[in-house]
């Protein structure tokens, strides 16, 4: 059996505490099933960003009136778009596998591994031991287990990736961050789309004034149902017939489509490497628990990522890599902190925030509210974005910046200016000292928090 330093399971944000060992001169190895990259690479944040920036080209045209400017789409090769995607993420993914093929750094395990108890794990019939093991494992699709699921080919956001022809119609399961964001994409290609949400708004976890615009914005071009759950599926053979049963009224109808695909949420990875051969506890949810140093409870096997469940982007991974790193490495002796772990929508309009929302600091806090529109900033008022905002969430008192979220163009870099000064401290004076150019998006920020009370 061969011993290592350190072994990393994920090719994604493991990856970079593998890169750490190797420098560190450890003896490290890596397991990994493939793709190379990881989630974030392959199946998520970098593929669906490169379809939905042209989708938000396309609804630009669309919208162009309002600027006094007649354009329109002439066409979509949605075959090309898919195609570029494909062989851009292909490309990026073969070369980290071939150059892990390669290398004398660390030893590369291709294939899916699993524990066979607390340090050692076992990969196409071989056992390997690691001192210290990094579980970056992700997570996949969750789908529930609705009647006659089996009986259709649904999508998921990993198969939907696959596709060659646009449907003409889809049903979406579920209104989340994935739903909300194919559904975006998926219109702007042509296709007439449904989202049939349980809730009784879309990304339920964000501030409420957004997520009511995102519906009305979103609404002009899908077809949203709220409060319903899908509660039989039927294969219609050219088509899928979803049953949805209303949950205030215990009415059922029926919708159809082309196609169906299932965005109700994500589920670990963790039981694919048969956790319960080992000491390590997970939470109801099926994650991995860890410490504020993202330790589990078993000595030196530490859990990142979209493993451990706590923020599921890949930003925050790469700082939880570079947390245990450091500790591991430097013997830096620090806890991971989330309060500045900023998220984006890539919805149309966009959305993106940092901290607590003003319905969630409202429980703990004596809070300041602040909005500002963007037209009520030159640069807004020129782009004539009448319906795009931000909303600040202060303590007062302290003067604290519980939380910042904006709804409308270019939100997740405006959003940047506040995790800065979030992490620099949280006052909001270290963003109203400053200068912002005039006229730019930027001073959008400055007036929400100008505007508290």
């Amino acid at each position: 059996m061969k011993e290592y330093d350190l072994i990393a399971i994920g090719s994604g944000a493991g990856m970079s505490v593998l890169s750490d060992a190797v420098d560190s001169g450890a003896k490290a190895a890596l397991v990994d099933k493939g793709p190379m990259g990881g989630t974030c690479l392959n199946l998520g944040c970098i593929p669906s960003k490169m379809l939905i920036y042209s989708a938000d080209r396309v609804v630009e045209i669309q919208e162009s009136a309002k600027l006094g400017i007649t354009a329109e789409v002439k066409g979509v090769d949605f075959k090309a778009i898919m195609e570029r995607m494909r062989t851009s993420i292909n490309g990026y993914s073969d070369g980290m596998r071939q150059a892990a093929l390669k290398t004398n750094e660390f030893d590369y395990y291709e294939g899916e591994g699993h524990f066979v108890s607390d340090y050692t794990l076992e990969v196409n019939g071989q056992q390997i031991k690691g001192d210290r093991i990094i579980i970056a494992s992700g997570m996949r699709p969750f789908v529930p287990p609705v009647q006659g699921i089996d009986t259709v080919d649904y999508l998921t956001n990993e198969s939907a990736l696959q596709l060659t022809e646009k449907p003409d119609s889809l049903i979406i399961v579920g209104g989340g961050y994935i739903g909300v964001e194919f559904a975006h994409f998926f219109a702007a290609m042509g296709t007439k789309v449904t989202i049939i949400e349980m809730g009784n708004r879309l990304v339920a976890n964000e501030d409420s004034e957004l997520s009511d615009l995102l519906r009305k914005k979103l609404g002009d071009r899908v077809k949203i149902l709220t409060v319903v759950q899908a509660d039989q599926i039927r294969n219609n053979g050219d088509s899928v017939t979803v049953v949805i049963k209303d949950l205030a009224s215990g009415k059922k109808r029926e919708v159809t489509a082309q196609r169906l695909m299932m965005a109700v949420g994500r589920r670990s990875n963790a039981d694919t490497l048969k956790i319960e051969n080992t000491s390590i506890e997970v939470d109801k949810r099926g994650y991995i628990k860890v410490n504020d140093y993202l330790e589990t409870n078993v000595k030196n096997i530490w859990a990142i990522g979209d493993a451990n469940g706590a923020s599921m982007f890949r930003h925050t991974a790469n700082k939880e890599a570079d947390l245990v790193s450091k500790n591991i490495f430097e013997n830096a002796g620090t806890k991971m902190d989330y309060t500045a772990i900023p998220h984006a929508v890539f919805s149309h309009p966009q959305i993106a925030g940092v901290g607590l929302t003003e319905q969630a600091a409202r429980k703990d806090y004596d809070v300041y509210v602040g909005k500002a529109s963007y037209f009520d900033v030159a640069k807004g008022e020129a782009m004539m974005e009448t319906d795009g905002f931000a909303k600040a969430i202060v303590e007062k008192g302290t003067l604290k910046i519980l939380g910042f979220h904006i709804i409308g163009p270019y939100a997740p870099i405006l959003v940047q200016e506040v995790v800065n000064a979030i992490e620099s401290g949280g006052h909001l004076h270290e963003i109203s000292a400053a200068t912002h150019i005039h006229p730019a998006l930027t001073e959008l920020i400055e007036s929400a928090l100008g505007n508290l009370e």
